[in-house]
């Protein structure tokens, strides 16, 4: 995995924080750029802290939020009201907190079939971003058996090279699932990986230290041409992992 940087800290709440720095910094040399950043958020449950973060003091007032545009690296096929959707998550601990306008937020829509959701939602993409459609952040988690986003071990989508979004069922969890692609994930300028606690540990070593098996380990296929990844990681998620320190 090229253009990796790790920061790694003692507890996660020293994550949280160097992450929000971070995501600050990072969202204000893209506005710095252009008229909008395009940030694509994280689901599950490792996020919810950063965003609870990011919607409070100082970031409520640091940030320029309403030239932020947010969109969804990948959504479970559930309605937005659903327990297990990722964009109520985000709604509920960053969108309403930040009373961000609803014509800068852009969720999946899964009251389509899987297959339609994820074709609409490549178009929007496409229409909103532009014909080289480079994400400024992708913002991404690690599940225990090193997907992300969802880029699960031993699926189809692994291999996909053309399109930007794409339906999965993900077995394990008996669920079709949308999400970015490989292709959309390594267009990105940024990357961040938020990632804490040790059931992490075996996780981040397969992916930056094992063996190369990206079937396996789907996280080792994010490489971004042209930019940086950005691994936020508590100590307990580290492990074995050579930080160089």
């Amino acid at each position: 995995m090229k253009n990796r940087v790790l920061h790694v800290f003692r507890h996660s709440d020293e994550v949280i924080r160097a992450a929000a720095d971070f995501l600050r910094d990072s969202i204000e040399h893209a506005l710095l750029a252009g008229m909008h950043c395009n940030l694509a958020l994280a689901g599950g449950s490792s996020p919810r802290q950063l965003y609870e973060t990011l919607a409070g003091p100082p970031y409520d007032r640091e940030i320029e939020w309403n030239r932020v545009r947010f969109f969804f690296g990948d959504e479970r096929n559930v309605p937005h009201d659903h327990p297990d959707s990722n964009f109520r998550m985000a709604l509920k601990s960053l969108l309403q907190p930040l009373e961000i306008a609803a014509a800068n937020i852009f969720p999946v829509d899964t009251s389509l079939p899987p297959d339609r959701a994820a074709a609409q939602y490549e178009q929007t993409i496409r229409d909103h971003l532009g014909r080289h459609y480079p994400f400024d952040i992708i913002l991404l988690g690690l599940g225990d058996n090193a997907h992300t986003a969802s880029l699960f071990p031993f699926t189809s989508v692994l291999d996909e090279k053309q399109a930007l979004v794409r339906e999965v069922y993900v077995e394990e969890v008996n669920r079709y699932r949308i999400t970015f692609t490989v292709p959309l994930i390594n267009a990105a300028r940024t990357v961040v990986f938020l990632v804490y606690g040790s059931s992490k540990a075996a996780a981040v070593y397969d992916v930056l230290e094992g063996l190369h098996d990206y079937k396996r380990y789907p996280a080792q296929l994010v490489s971004p041409s042209r930019g940086e990844v950005h691994w936020f990681m508590d100590e307990a998620a580290a492990g074995g992992v050579d930080t160089g320190r």
